[in-house]
């Protein structure tokens, strides 16, 4: 019996619900060589019967053709007993209105029989990931989202945007998210779909970069069969797939303008039609946008629409860079250092507080990814010397001293007269620029005009002087209120 049993083993937990003794113990023996704790089960009455006694496996697998009751109402049962629970259904048949249903019922996913192992192993990857140890810091700096995802907020920059947050979740309204690549979008996304009235249904992801773009809207809209050459059989979408849940568009800026005015007739309409079919399918999705790229520039190049922004940003949120928020910089660390350590079966590493000053003095450019991949390597390695080194040389290789030392007076014991000048003169062009950026919201032309320079030296200094732009939300009645920006 399985009251939990992935938290004492230290593995994820399945339970298999099929009435086909052949395909359990192959699904069995597929996911007990992945190094998953696996249970079985005959038909879905005793799946229920399990989640009621207290058994919380950390995934379901449901073949939607059990006997009576059917796969539908074994769903609606297991979410009943346990709202929370992940359930993935495996189904015959390739029915795109069958499996929409299920997952209007609380299923997450699903996966096509006969399966190969293949396709087993990157469902249960994409739904499980492996449980990092428990966060160890007290109050609300960091907030256990999903297994090892983190929200983590202790700079004031990121309260703010968590507590903006906990109110735009509760609305059914489009939210952009904007930022640098590695951020953690994604994980703001997940938040709000956590606190959101759709958190028992589906997040969808769809990376709009990663697919190509003829893929891409076959990949939301769905296809009926023989729709194209290779369709053998109709598949639905991720909008449909999603309904009564969330969809997360990422990247949403390279997606190509073509697709974005049939997305924009989507968002309008909340209607859809599958490639090759006549009639168009209603949906109730909520939609979740992402970019790192400067949405005004796009839009003056062509290469985005207006009235799709228009549509999408409802409420926007920009997620400043890590080099802006440093108060989080130590919570990372050791939130990484146990997450890779549990992931590889491995100690945690000893490190001293030079660790942590080297990693409040580098720059990041690759934000949160960067830093996880600096812990990791320093975890797999365990040599703090050696990831100190390696910092010191990127930081070298940039040629960027602290942002702090722009704005920090040259009059300590032994600074000559030349240091000090050059130091006052950064901090009073810095002054001088953010007032004024501030004063014209951002406007760069007319900042660049008042200020005498030309448009190409001011992009140069506010790169120079970190400067960003001010967090923007859409307020009540369609008015907006600021949260500046930060430097780094």
């Amino acid at each position: 019996m399985m009251k939990r049993s992935s938290l004492t083993s230290g593995k994820e937990s399945i339970l298999v619900v099929d009435d086909d003794p052949s395909v359990l113990l192959y699904t069995k023996r597929l996911l007990e060589t992945a190094h998953y704790q696996v249970e079985t089960a005959a038909c879905g009455t005793e799946a229920v019967l399990r989640l009621q006694s207290g058994e919380r496996p950390d995934l379901i697998l449901l073949d939607l053709a059990t006997p009576e009751p059917d796969g539908l109402r074994i769903i609606e049962a297991c979410r009943q007993a346990c709202p929370e629970q992940k359930i993935v259904v495996l189904s015959c048949r390739s029915n795109p209105s069958l499996i929409a249903d299920a997952v209007r019922r609380g299923a997450l996913d699903y996966v096509t029989k006969p399966f190969y192992r293949a396709d087993i192993e990157s469902m249960v990857k994409r739904w499980l990931t492996p449980r990092a140890a428990v966060c160890q810091h007290d109050g609300n700096d960091c907030e256990l989202i999903d297994r090892n995802v983190f929200f983590i907020a202790a700079s004031p920059v990121m309260k703010k945007i968590r507590a903006q947050i906990s109110h735009l979740a509760k609305v059914n309204v489009p939210i952009l998210l904007l930022g640098e690549s590695g951020v953690g979008k994604e994980i703001l996304a997940r938040l709000i779909h956590k606190l959101s009235p759709r958190a028992g249904r589906a997040l969808m992801k769809v990376n709009c970069a990663a697919i190509p773009a003829d893929l891409l809207e076959s990949e939301l809209f769905g296809y009926e069969a023989g729709a194209f050459t290779g369709a053998m059989r109709a598949k639905p979408g991720k909008f449909e797939l999603c309904d009564h849940g969330t969809i997360l568009l990422d990247e949403i800026g390279e997606m190509s303008p073509l697709l974005q005015a049939k997305l924009l007739h989507v968002l309008q309409d909340g209607q859809f039609s599958r490639l090759g079919a006549r009639g168009s399918i209603a949906a109730d999705f909520r939609v979740l946008a992402a970019t790192n790229i400067k949405i005004e520039e796009a839009i003056e190049q062509g290469t985005f629409r207006e009235d799709l922004l228009y549509r999408l940003n409802a409420f926007t949120v920009e997620i400043p860079p890590l080099r802006e928020r440093r108060q989080e910089i130590a919570l990372l660390v050791e939130h990484f250092l146990s997450e890779f350590a549990n992931k590889y079966s491995l100690s945690v590493p000893e490190h001293s507080p030079r660790l942590i000053e080297a990693c409040l003095d580098y720059w990041w450019p690759g934000n949160l990814r960067e830093l996880g991949n600096f812990v990791k390597r320093f975890v797999v390695l365990q040599d703090e010397d050696l990831a100190i080194s390696e910092l010191e040389a990127k930081s070298r290789d940039l040629g960027r001293p602290p942002a702090s030392d722009y704005v920090r007076t040259a009059a300590a014991p032994g600074s000559g007269l030349k240091s000090l000048v050059r130091n006052l003169k950064h901090s009073a062009e810095l002054k001088v620029i953010e007032e004024a950026l501030i004063a014209n919201n951002w406007n760069r032309k007319r900042v660049a005009v008042q200020l005498k320079i030309s448009a190409k030296a001011l992009r140069y200094k506010i790169k120079q002087y970190r400067l960003s732009p001010p967090l923007v939300f859409a307020g009540k009645a369609g008015g907006m209120r600021v949260l500046r920006g930060g430097r780094g």
